[in-house]
Formats: C-alpha cells, sequence, structure tokens
C-alpha cells in the first residue's frame, strides 16, 4: 500500500501549526481563556473541561479524556478522511488556497 504522506511532513503538521491557532482561528470552535488556560468545547462531548499545551501541541478533553493533535482536530471538526485532513491543514501550513 503507497503512503500518502511522509513521516516527517506528517510530524510538521502535528508540531508546526499551533493547536490555538487551529481551534480558535481556522475550526473556529467556541473558546476563552479561563483560569490562565486557552478552553475550547470539545467536539465530542461539548464540554469546556479542556486545555492545551504548548509545549507538545496538544489538546485535551478531562471529561472524555481524549488527547487531540492537530490532525485528530480537523478530521473530528471538519468530518474528514485522514488524507483529507492532512491536505486542509497543508494548506493553512503553506498558505494555499
Amino acid at each position: 500500500m503507497k503512503r500518502h504522506f511522509s513521516s516527517s511532513e506528517l510530524f510538521e503538521l502535528r508540531n508546526h501549526i499551533p493547536i490555538d491557532t487551529l481551534i480558535q482561528t481556522h475550526l473556529r470552535l467556541p473558546s476563552k481563556f479561563s483560569d490562565g488556560y486557552f478552553r475550547f468545547l470539545c467536539p465530542l462531548c461539548n464540554e469546556f473541561q479542556t486545555a492545551t499545551k504548548a509545549k507538545t501541541n496538544l489538546a485535551r478533553c478531562f471529561r472524555c479524556e481524549r488527547n487531540f493533535n492537530t490532525i485528530d482536530m480537523v478530521i473530528i471538526c471538519k468530518g474528514l478522511r485522514f488524507v483529507e485532513g492532512v491536505k486542509y491543514l497543508k494548506k493553512i501550513l503553506y498558505n494555499t488556497d
């Protein structure tokens, strides 16, 4: 089976698009700052018991106990398959339409 994307491409998409920016600007999920943390409405359980961690570029919902990277977030929020989700993120990273 042919791989569509290299490991380095996927690493770049997971780590070079800030998850906060993706959530707030591109996916436009309801979000807020609370207790010094960026919180967003979890796309799975619709709760604000969430946070992001810039060091790992991951988002977490403490209610449904899920971690999300940028690829996961796009797939879930946009209802895309993996390949389409990666292409969506590549457009963001490289500012192409």
